[in-house]
């Protein structure tokens, strides 16, 4: 039978460049000829498969037997993970520093502890200006073995000197590691609950964040301290929705990267992800001025053909650039334009899918089923939306999962489907219920959509009038407006009292933006 598309060794063979598999096969000939190894005829074989299929390996290459596959598969897998290691070093500088411990350790096991030394002082240096300190601590432990075992005849004082080194290394590390399991732990918080639901949602995350995170940093804290404690500040200010608040602490992100611009190539990705919550609080603020600015920094980083390109790169770019185009249309209201790239959209989507986590995905299918919302086509904005209904694991985005449903009930009402909205109804007060998440948004909305079902075409507009002041009373309220950032249900009541599309509402309000 064939093996499923998730086989990670086809996986890797499959994701290689051409300049990449050209320096495997010279990676497998570096010992002689590759006549007879049959890895090699393994590899040519899923190379040229679309799908994996071990059956119709063994048919095409009947030297390889099926008592052997799972080996030949392991062997392959390092062999392709050897050679990936060794052509991609010079753009990794924590494989070289490895590289160079690995080296020290030869020196030293054949007794040449000068030179061993020598070795470790340079990885040390290279690791302390690269930010890296577990690497440094790793050469300074090294070095006191070696110091501690034999007469290197060392300046006099190195005891002291390595033991303060190792001491303040290792301070740096603990608080690095504290920082960052704290930083964790909110974006875990944030991407289970989304934001803060209530006062009690926000002393229990504020408590938390005071426990685990210093009121401010030392002066001699390095650039992963201070990037895992802005990191913390924007999920505990995204969390509770305070977005000056988390675009500040995002912004301080970005700036540690231009304060140290060679870490723009040796950490990319965490770059490109601080510029992403610089935009996600700019979005959030409605201050869209500043941010197609720094939607064009992102876009121009993307476009650099100078900057190091990897695949885990591009698909965070692919993540936030289309994210933040999606929100651009959001915010000048160009719904059926927008709707036109989403061919273009769910074609890179497809390409990425694999390497996509769930959760990027349901919000690409919110934002789209969004997108044909605002352009008027409800049939389509149901389909995305039951995509994210439809997924049965709720541990993750149980917000995503409210606010589909809510929009749901809408479009249902808006698409005339008369017949299945009090089934609807029903059915989101159930999965509330069970979520312990009926807010007064939701309890609005609800009621509204239970009534107009029987109300006359006469009252319907003082329906709307109704809701709508009730609406702006809730949104007003610091914790009740979190589901106004899913879906400006104003905007469209607006639209249903003045006889104008959604589209032609939010344009207006467009206009007042900063």
């Amino acid at each position: 039978m064939p093996t499923k598309s998730s086989d990670p060794v086809f996986q890797l063979v499959k994701s290689l460049t051409q300049s990449e598999k050209r320096y495997f096969r010279l990676f497998t000939n570096r010992q002689g000829s590759t006549d007879g190894l049959k890895f090699l005829q393994l590899f040519d074989a899923f190379d040229a498969q679309e799908q994996p299929d071990e059956e119709r390996v063994l048919t095409q290459v009947p030297a390889l037997k099926r008592a052997q596959l799972a080996n030949l598969k392991a062997n392959l897998y390092k062999q392709l993970l050897g050679s990936l290691r060794i052509y991609h070093a010079g753009q990794n500088i924590d494989i070289q520093l490895h590289e160079q411990l690995d080296y020290a350790r030869v020196l030293y096991n054949k007794g040449f502890y000068q030179q061993s030394l020598r070795m470790l002082a340079r990885v040390k240096l290279a690791a302390q200006q690269a930010e890296m300190p577990h690497v440094a601590l790793l050469a300074i432990d090294f070095e006191k073995l070696i110091e501690s075992q034999y007469i290197t005849r060392s300046l006099q004082g190195r005891a002291e000197s390595l033991a303060a080194e190792a001491t303040a290394t290792a301070a740096h590390l603990s608080q690095q590691h504290a920082l960052s399991n704290a930083s964790l732990r909110l974006y875990g918080l944030y991407l289970q609950a989304g934001h803060a639901r209530n006062q009690a949602d926000h002393e229990r995350f504020t408590a938390y964040f005071r426990a685990h995170l210093p009121a401010q940093l030392g002066r001699a804290s390095g650039f992963w301290e201070k990037l895992y404690f802005y990191q913390a500040h924007v999920w505990y200010h995204t969390i509770n929705q305070d977005f000056r608040s988390c675009y500040r602490y995002a912004q301080k992100w970005v700036d540690l990267f231009e304060q140290a611009p060679h870490l723009k190539e040796s950490q990319t990705m965490l770059y490109i992800k601080g510029l992403h919550n610089v935009l996600a609080s700019l979005f959030n603020m409605l201050y869209y001025s500043r941010f197609m600015e720094v939607l064009q920094t992102l876009e121009d980083f993307a476009a650099n053909q100078t900057r190091r390109a990897t695949p885990n790169t591009e698909i965070l770019l692919f993540q936030y650039i289309w994210t933040n185009r999606l929100n651009a249309c959001f915010m000048e209201a160009r719904f059926t334009e927008g709707v036109e790239i989403i061919p273009e959209l769910l074609e890179q989507l497809g390409q990425y899918k694999a390497q996509l986590d769930l959760h990027r995905t349901l919000v690409f299918y919110y934002k789209i089923a969004c997108l044909y919302f605002g352009s008027g086509n409800y049939r389509q904005a149901i389909k995305y939306l039951n995509r994210i209904i439809d997924h049965k694991d709720l541990s993750l985005r149980e917000d995503l999962q409210c606010f589909a449903r809510i929009l749901n009930l809408v479009a249902h009402f808006e698409a005339g489907q008369d017949a299945e909205l009090e089934y609807q109804v029903r059915s989101v007060y159930h999965f509330l219920a069970k979520m312990d998440d009926q807010q007064p948004m939701q309890v609005e909305v609800f009621r509204f959509l239970r009534r107009v079902g029987r109300a006359a075409p006469s009252q319907l507009r003082d329906e709307f009038v109704r809701l709508k002041a009730r609406l702006e009373e809730i949104a007003a309220q610091p914790f009740d407006r979190r589901p106004f950032l899913y879906f400006d249900i104003i905007s469209w009541l607006e639209s249903k009292i003045s006889g104008r599309t959604v589209q032609e509402v939010m344009q207006q309000k467009f206009l007042t933006l900063k």
